[in-house]
């Protein structure tokens, strides 16, 4: 079998920073090349690179370089991340468990929704996902969730300049039909999808509150088949409870 190619200076560029960051008084160039066994050339290189991104800054008077403050607030990140994760998981188990579906948590990222973490349906046939895909920030109750949490006038702008893509022959392509959609979901507290990213699968989805990096939200997910009129009720009203916990455990 074999190997993933692996990007040489990539793998040298993350080396110098993990050397870095076990630093306490910060190390040179020169420190770096005898450490790592790299030539000065190439550390020169990666480092120029790396502080105009401010992920290392240099003392100008020991030239030792030591964690810039994107690096810092990289790892802040990442922090925050795992918090909600922590915390929101055993809510997200519970309500797999009571509602047999597949339960997703993302955040938004620019255009996007990342999917963080997911407890998976045990049912034979299940919708899922890997965690870190990207969903379309546009594709069903998902992006409705994140752009609702948006003031009226900031979604009317984060719209003006795209399309509404037609995924399926449900999805919203009108703008003015999609703004009265985030308005109800803005006023009832969750979003639907009925099959308007993926044929015949339909979603709950209910915002998180209390994650201060960002936008959070919740969604379970199936097929058409096992998700008629009456087990969506029973949805809306359990995932709106699970994401209201969730909120309530990151603002302790």
């Amino acid at each position: 079998m074999t190997k993933p190619y692996q990007a040489p200076i990539v793998k040298k560029a993350f080396d110098i920073l993990k050397a870095i960051s076990r630093s306490r008084e910060g190390l040179s160039i020169s420190d770096l090349s005898k450490k790592l066994d790299i030539g000065k050339s190439t550390v020169h290189g990666i480092m120029a690179a790396l502080e105009a991104q401010g992920a290392i800054i240099r003392d100008p008077v020991s030239k030792r370089f030591s964690s810039g403050p994107t690096l810092i607030e990289l790892g802040r990140l990442t922090h925050e991340r795992i918090d909600l994760k922590k915390i929101a998981r055993p809510f997200l188990e519970e309500l797999m468990e009571t509602c047999e579906e597949s339960v997703f948590l993302g955040i938004r990222n620019g255009d996007h929704a990342t999917v963080i973490d997911i407890v998976e349906s045990k049912k034979d046939f299940k919708i899922t996902s890997p965690i870190g895909t990207s969903i379309p920030i546009l594709a069903g109750a998902i992006g409705k969730v994140f752009l609702s949490q948006l003031p009226r006038s900031e979604a009317t702008a984060f719209l003006e300049d795209k399309s509404l893509p037609r995924f399926t022959t449900n999805s919203i392509t009108s703008k003015t039909t999609y703004l009265r959609e985030l308005q109800r979901v803005r006023q009832n507290g969750y979003a639907l999808d009925d099959e308007e990213y993926i044929s015949g699968v339909r979603a709950v989805a209910s915002p998180v509150g209390g994650f201060s990096e960002g936008l959070a939200a919740i969604w379970v997910v199936g097929f058409k088949a096992g998700l008629r009129s009456e087990k969506i009720d029973q949805l809306i009203s359990l995932t709106c409870d699970a994401s209201q916990k969730i909120s309530r455990k990151l603002l302790k």
